[in-house]
Formats: structure tokens, sequence, C-alpha cells
């Protein structure tokens, strides 16, 4: 892998903080919790959406995110791409994350390149955002309400990108990103989210200018779902993309990691190799054939964003 000198600073800098903790949580009276108690969660409820969301605008900047691994003990990791769609090498960042059920970036200023956070889900339910540099908030608790949750960009129309969370009975929801990590109560996607295994996005891999997602199911299928936009109904129905996804066992999404304007996946194979499926903008087969970044050894992390 190639050298990353001069970008260690920077990414150390953004992860070097110990996860969400219980000090913080205390402080979180006004925050949105998860099943936003006492309103309609499944609908647009009390909390209107930003006024951008309502306009339909989209940005369509492709992000180019660095890759972030946290190990068993709690250690995090993070790998600056080197500009030829790999990866560079690793600097150890901090600890304190063991506990974390998820960690996921966010580009929340929608201005494309790197993220400018994360938001952490601790093992006590809790949900907080951390931009780069600054102290952890609150947004809400009752998260664990959720099996998973990802941030796939900006699926709701607006520059900021939103946060999707699925329930045990396979519902999906959207909440919409303020621009500051703080989010409106939930929208109902759909059911029968259960089906999946993996979901990643992190950008417009169909051409259109709107950001999509990928799942696959527990077969090793893996489908598409283009994104409208819309933050009422975000996806259109499903494409098949093709089998065999089962030989992975995380699928991420780092943005465009080859630098040619279109997003791409990152597949962790079973057996520790990493690989890149460099998007084409094409809606009917829209990876190229896969290229290994890694060659082993990338089973030791946990979490993988």
């Amino acid at each position: 892998m190639a050298n990353t000198s001069g970008r260690k600073g920077r990414i150390a800098s953004r992860l070097a903080a110990a996860a969400i903790t219980a000090a913080l949580i205390a402080t979180g009276a006004s925050a949105v919790a998860a099943d936003n108690p006492g309103k309609s969660a499944d609908s647009a409820a009390t909390t209107k959406a930003p006024a951008s969301l309502r306009s339909g605008a989209v940005s369509a900047a492709p992000s180019q995110f660095s890759l972030y691994g946290i190990s068993s003990n709690g250690t995090q990791y993070g790998y600056g791409p080197d500009g030829n769609g790999g990866l560079g090498n690793r600097q150890e960042l901090g600890h304190g994350f063991a506990t974390d059920r998820d960690v996921v970036q966010v580009d929340s200023d929608g201005n494309g390149g790197d993220a400018t956070g994360v938001w952490f889900r601790g093992a006590d339910g809790y949900l907080g955002y951390m931009k780069w540099k600054q102290s952890p908030e609150l947004v809400g608790g009752g998260w664990n309400t959720y099996n998973r949750i990802w941030s796939v960009g900006n699926l709701g129309g607006a520059a900021a990108g939103d946060l999707l969370a699925r329930d045990g009975s396979g519902n999906l929801y959207i909440y919409l990103n303020y621009g500051n990590g703080q989010l409106t109560s939930r929208y109902k996607v759909g059911g029968g989210w259960g089906q999946y295994t993996q979901i990643a996005g992190n950008g417009d891999l169909t051409g259109d200018g709107k950001p999509d997602i990928v799942a696959r199911d527990g077969g090793g299928t893996l489908w598409l779902y283009k994104g409208t936009g819309n933050y009422k109904a975000p996806f259109e129905g499903r494409t098949k993309i093709g089998g065999g996804w089962n030989a992975y066992n995380s699928l991420v999404s780092i943005g465009d990691m080859d630098y040619d304007g279109k997003t791409d996946l990152i597949a962790r194979g079973n057996d520790g190799t990493l690989w890149r499926y460099s998007g084409n903008g094409n809606a009917r087969d829209p990876f190229e054939s896969r290229v290994r970044i890694g060659n082993g050894g990338w089973n030791t992390y946990r979490i993988l964003f």
C-alpha cells in the first residue's frame, strides 16, 4: 500500500476522541429520541423537514472519505485514500470504542469530499454525533429499538447526509439531517428490509445525480435501490445486480475511491481480503469487475466504516 504522509495529521485529528460518555448523555433532555415518544413516528410528525429538503434540491458531489476500522478491543484505525483507488498505510487513532454498536461517517455540509463527522450508537441505546475536532453531542435515546443504522448519503433531497435505521420487524426508517448532525423525526420507508444482511451506499451509482443504495439478501443476491431525492419515498423498486455476494462479510462505501467522479463499493471477503468495485454510472450494471486493494487481515476489524 502507498504511504499516506501528509494525511496522518488530518486523519488522526478526526477520530482521536473517545466514544460518547455518560456525562454527555445526561445533558440531553431536549434531544430527539429514536421512537419519538408522544409523536406519530411513522409520519412527518411534528418536526418539519428543513426548507432545503422540501425544495427537492439534490447535491451530487461525490464523497471521498477515508476508511476506518474498529478492532475487537476498541482500538480505532484510519486509512486515507492513496489517490489510485486504494488505501494508504493505517494510522492508529484512539481507544474506547469497544462497546459501540455502530459508528458511521457523514458529510453534513454536503460539499463532497471528506466526511464532516460521525454518528455513534452505544450499547446503552444512545445516539450521539461528533463533528471532527469537536466534542460529541447527544442526539437521543432509545436507539436500541434498531438492529442496524446506516449513513448512506443525502437521500432526503438536501445537501446533508441522512440516516437510515432498521427495527427488529424489518421496517426501515429515514431520519433527515439538519446539517449539524441533529435529526428530524423519523419517516417510514417501508417493511421487508429484514431480509437484507448488508446495506451500503454513499452517493450516486446510476448517473442521475441522486444517491442510491445496494442491499444484499440472505441468499447472496445484491440489489440496487435507486434514490428518488424525495424523503417521503426515497427509493424506487429494486433492481437485481447479481448473485454470489455472500463471499463477503462486510459491504461499505466511502465514496469515490478512484477519483473518476463515480461512487464505489468496498467489499471485505470472508477470508479477510479487501476489494473495490468501481462504480460506472450504469443503472443496469453499476459496478466494474472487482480489484483487490487489501491482501488479507481485514477481519481484525469488528466494524468497518
